[in-house]
């Protein structure tokens, strides 16, 4: 009998232990939790203070622009599992002389990108000040070369993209798929 409780003791010991242990592992992994969300919040901040620099825009400068190729800003066009963005730098020759000839065309100072959705505000942030030159808007459009079938994914992407963009305090101009 004392040889039975001794063992008893002794299996209830180590439950205790291995719950003791298991309680540990959660609150670790509680704690590592918390100070990825704690650095994920802090990276947001950082990019946010980044792109405060830029000025807020001002809706009457764009608001005439009708097509894409004329976007002087940022364009972000969205498909099922990727991102295009369009830049334009801006003219480093402040000269009226020549602008927009064969010697400075404007398709030249063009960039394309693509990015993953993860991506994006890094991407955003590492911009210079003078590819924003209507303020901080970005223009966002569906993807017009995507398979019907995948339409529902790209408008759950704009969505998702559109969040980001305000989380971040840019504003969105969403565009209509042609």
């Amino acid at each position: 009998m004392a040889l039975l409780l001794a063992v008893a003791l002794a299996a209830c010991h180590k439950e205790e232990q291995a719950v003791a242990g298991v309680a540990q592992n959660a609150v670790n992994a509680e704690q590592q939790a918390q100070a990825a969300a704690q650095s994920a919040a802090d990276l947001r901040e950082q990019q946010r203070a980044a792109l405060a620099l830029i000025p807020l825009p001002t809706k009457s400068v764009y608001v005439d622009v009708q097509e894409p190729a004329a976007w002087a800003n940022p364009f972000l066009t969205v498909d099922a599992d990727t991102l295009n963005l369009r830049i334009t730098m801006a003219d480093a020759n402040r000269s009226p002389i020549g602008k927009g000839t064969m010697l400075r065309p404007q398709a030249a100072r063009r960039q394309q990108m693509q990015l993953r959705p993860a991506d994006l505000a890094q991407a955003l942030v590492a911009l210079p000040p003078a590819a924003w030159r209507y303020g901080r808007v970005i223009a966002v459009a569906e993807s017009p070369q995507a398979s019907p079938k995948d339409r529902p994914k790209i408008r759950r992407n704009v969505e998702a993209i559109i969040q980001q963009l305000n989380d971040l305090g840019i504003v969105v101009d969403e565009w209509p798929t042609r």
